[in-house]
């Protein structure tokens, strides 16, 4: 199958091309520039893009990739919230994707973002390298015992489980359809006002949905307790942004962790580090003392990139062989 790849890196190119073996090995092109309505035409006379997170599948580029011959679209990511599913259906379009490359990698990040918070791991680095070795202001606290509050208790949720479990934290969840599994490991499922007014700790892993979409705006915020830790490690858009941050100014939200924003199409994954950054509500986060974000790295893990590429090429084999894909995405979904 001829495949033009979107939003590639050296490293995507990389464990694709690796991955890209077997008697009848996919035919890619990489390219550097994302997929949208001026970069569409590249994919002329593919048979299907291979896309990322940031990616833009609208109803208006679908019709210009369908013009052009384009019958698949492979996402290399476990969201899909950037396709327009029903207009790929119309079109005659199948959309396949990555639904579990290593929630071992984002939950293991999620708690990395815990620690650094709490421990203040970002401030005693810089502190250390310009010699002082004063403590003051960066007291933190026992995990033990803490009330850590999970939303999504999917394959990413339920890892943050097993290891805040780990830690003998008091477990909370929220999730539309409850796992037994969760339960089991001595978490509580409770509904979102209950988490949201209890936890300690909250941490956000759901899709982005219409329903998710500023999940946690301002009347969620002022619910929490006062100096709650937030951690987004699923999609910006679950978080208001505008709201987060008159929280933090306010001193309500006393740690926020996250790698994801809002955003961050015009800045993730690139190297603005010679530029002015023109996001002023992104530019006005970076000034909090108590705000940790990586810039959407959480599932960048050699274990993951191999599964993620794998996969991608597997669901495009299913695909050319038998017409269908146990990863393909719905418009009902």
């Amino acid at each position: 199958m001829k495949v033009a790849v979107f939003s590639t890196k050296p490293y995507d190119q990389r464990f694709l091309t690796l991955a890209n073996t077997g008697e009848r090995p996919h035919q890619l092109e990489f390219y550097e520039p994302r997929l949208s309505a001026a970069t569409a035409t590249l994919a002329q006379g593919f048979e299907a893009v291979c896309v990322f997170v940031n990616d833009e599948a609208s109803a208006g580029v679908l019709a210009r990739l369908a013009a052009g011959g384009t019958r698949v679209v492979a996402l290399r990511c476990a969201g899909f919230n950037n396709v327009d599913l029903p207009a790929a259906q119309k079109l005659g379009i199948d959309v396949v994707r990555v639904p579990a490359y290593s929630p071992y990698a984002v939950a293991e990040h999620t708690v990395a973002l815990m620690l650094t918070l709490n421990r203040q791991i970002h401030r005693a680095y810089h502190r250390i390298r310009d010699g002082n070795f004063s403590l003051e202001g960066l007291l933190g606290f026992d995990l033990r015992g803490q009330t850590v509050g999970i939303i999504g208790t999917g394959r990413i949720g339920m890892e943050v489980v097993r290891i805040m479990r780990g830690f003998a934290c008091r477990v909370l969840c929220n999730d539309p359809v409850p796992n037994p599994e969760a339960r089991k490991l001595g978490a509580e499922y409770v509904s979102r006002e209950t988490l949201l007014r209890s936890a300690d700790i909250i941490t956000l892993h759901c899709p982005l949905t219409p329903q998710t979409h500023h999940l946690i705006d301002a009347g969620a915020v002022a619910s929490m307790k006062a100096g709650v830790m937030v951690i987004n490690t699923s999609r910006g858009a679950i978080l208001d942004t505008s709201a987060i941050i008159q929280s933090l100014k306010a001193g309500h939200i006393g740690y926020l962790g996250l790698d994801v924003y809002e955003e961050e199409g015009d800045l993730f994954f690139e190297d603005l580090s010679n530029q002015v950054i023109q996001d002023d509500v992104f530019a006005r986060l970076l000034t909090f003392p108590n705000v940790v974000i990586t810039g959407h790295q959480a599932f960048f893990t050699r274990n993951a990139m191999e599964n993620i590429a794998l996969t991608t090429l597997g669901n495009l084999n299913e695909l050319e062989t038998t017409g269908q894909c146990a990863n393909q995405v719905s418009a009902s979904a």
